[in-house]
């Protein structure tokens, strides 16, 4: 029979929404809330020191997913890292706050049919969880959880290629979350005095107290529990034993991309044919459960430099003793420290390209550490137009699921990346930036034309770790879930995390899983936002 238990809402998943939205429903005191990670503790040095952010990936502390081999790569399978830890994959990734572009949340609206979700009503939500350090404004707020500020000590190159991409005719933007995303600057991260700022940092670590939130890890949820169309708790493995926790309320998945349509379809929500091929006995058929899949991907330019030092060997005992007493110097760097938005085509009427600058050789996903001095240009397709799915390889909770990316399944893919290649050249050819770079170590100096580079790219593409849209929000056939989030077809039960994303936002994915999880906490509670209001407060 094992360990029964029961409360109000059961939360699945501690990462970037499952602490926001665990944290935000707990301030209810007449709420009783369980929040389930599989994974352990966040207290770690790798962790909280910013630019040891990839020590994380690969070990008991990273889902360490590999996706299946990709046709569009001639074959080759990416390696996939996602926090198996408090906090999530914000407690190992590089800390980047960016939102997206307005017209992003605009389509969002559009496609769900819900105003809701348009960039004017969650504009107050970005700016309800922020404490920026450079204060309140229209676009910012202070005094929320998630604590943003500027790096405290970015490297030399840093200003050097935001010189050049201003010399290569780039406008100069101080805050890609501000009037508008286009252009070249420094990012601002989601750190504390120097450390990183996880959402368990942010929302679940000042409510661990409270008396009416349960978190437990270590805590492997296996299936959605149903009866009579209506979600009634989860099954979950923990110190041996089999739990089952029943919601009176609500059941909230909050997995993220890859695991919660996995809880689903193991819970035989899903696809029915597929759920019959593996096993599972078909609960609800819900056709988009796991398709839609979709990926930001990079493609890494490389150059080795004349002279300078890149972060290659930061982690000294002076930088160590540094960052720990002061938190400055080089460990605070979230490695990509600056960025720019601009467009493949000037027809395109919003960036469909982001450039990741970092002042160190970033190679093979930080599968060795940097060989040599290096600097490195990331170029990021941020409009995507391939599609993926993910699914069961087995009705045993403990496989990893299939991971079908799709990356470049879709030409128009292939020919901005092209372009974005050729972008990176042209910044690192003029400005301070040229004086500081030497040969091209990839794609190659000798690689010139758009055959000879779009076979690099599908070459060396990797991933930027943002996979949404598995879980996807609408109201058409192949939605999962509705404009407030709920499982069609199930009652009481909802998806919160990037999964339900109904297109990839412009930009990294952190700020607005969040903000996901922020509108969830007020729909769940019965809250109303007024956007006018909430912009006074």
């Amino acid at each position: 029979m094992g360990v029964q238990e029961e409360y109000d809402v059961v939360v699945v998943g501690a990462g970037s929404a499952g602490c926001a939205l665990a944290g935000r429903l707990s301030e209810d005191p007449s709420l009783k809330v369980l929040l389930l990670e599989a994974g352990g503790s966040d207290k770690l040095l790798e962790v909280q020191a910013p630019a040891g952010l990839y020590k994380v990936w690969r070990t008991r502390r990273d889902w360490n997913y590999t996706t299946d081999e990709q046709p569009g790569l001639d074959g080759r399978k990416l390696f996939w890292p996602r926090g198996k830890l408090l906090g999530g994959s914000s407690s190992i990734n590089a800390m980047i706050y960016i939102r997206g572009a307005a017209a992003d949340y605009d389509e969002w609206a559009e496609l769900t049919g819900d105003p809701s979700w348009s960039y004017e009503h969650v504009l107050p939500l970005f700016r309800r969880m922020e404490d920026n350090a450079r204060g309140a404004d229209r676009w910012h707020g202070v005094g929320g959880p998630l604590r943003v500020e500027d790096l405290r000590s970015p490297h030399p190159w840093t200003t050097a290629v935001v010189e050049s991409a201003v010399a290569a005719g780039y406008p100069r933007n101080p805050d890609f979350n501000g009037a508008t995303q286009e252009g070249v600057g420094q990012y601002q991260v989601t750190q504390k005095r120097g450390r990183r700022w996880s959402s368990a940092d942010a929302y679940l670590h000042p409510a661990e107290g409270r008396p009416n939130l349960t978190v437990r890890t270590g805590a492997l949820t296996t299936r959605v529990l149903v009866s009579g169309g209506r979600a009634t708790g989860v099954e979950y493995r923990c110190g041996g034993q089999l739990h089952t926790a029943r919601a009176t309320s609500e059941v909230v998945l909050s997995g993220g991309a890859v695991n919660s349509p996995q809880l689903l379809m193991l819970s035989g929500i899903g696809p029915a044919d597929h759920l019959r091929e593996v096993g599972v006995d078909v609960l609800h058929d819900l056709p988009g459960v796991g398709a839609g899949l979709q990926d930001h991907p990079l493609v890494p330019v490389i150059w080795d430099v004349r002279s300078g030092t890149s972060l290659r060997l930061a982690e000294t005992p002076l930088n160590v003793a540094k960052w720990k007493a002061a938190g400055r110097g080089p460990l605070t760097s979230n490695l990509a420290e600056a960025g720019l938005f601009t467009r493949s085509r000037p027809d395109l009427a919003e960036p469909d390209l982001q450039f990741h600058f970092l002042p160190v050789k970033f190679w093979k996903q930080a599968e060795i550490d940097p060989d040599a001095e290096a600097f490195t240009a990331a170029v990021v397709l941020v409009d995507v137009h391939s599609r993926g799915s993910v699914r069961l390889r087995s009705a045993d909770p403990t496989w990893a699921p299939s991971i079908d990316a799709g990356y470049l399944t879709d030409p128009r893919d292939l020919d901005a990346l092209v372009c974005g290649v050729e972008k990176a050249r042209e910044i690192a050819s003029v400005g301070p930036l040229a004086s500081v770079l030497a040969e091209e170590w990839s794609p190659g100096g000798t690689v010139h034309g758009a055959d000879a580079l779009r076979g690099k790219v599908r070459e060396t593409l990797e991933s930027l770790y943002h996979p949404v849209s598995s879980c996807r929000m609408g109201t058409d056939e192949q939605s999962v879930v509705d404009p407030q989030l709920r499982v069609h077809g199930i009652e009481g039960l909802r998806v919160v995390d990037a999964s339900v994303m109904p297109t990839l936002v412009r930009g990294n994915t952190n700020a607005p899983t969040i903000m996901i999880a922020e509108r969830a906490a007020d729909l769940i509670l019965g809250r109303t936002v007024d956007p006018e209001l909430a912009a006074a407060r």
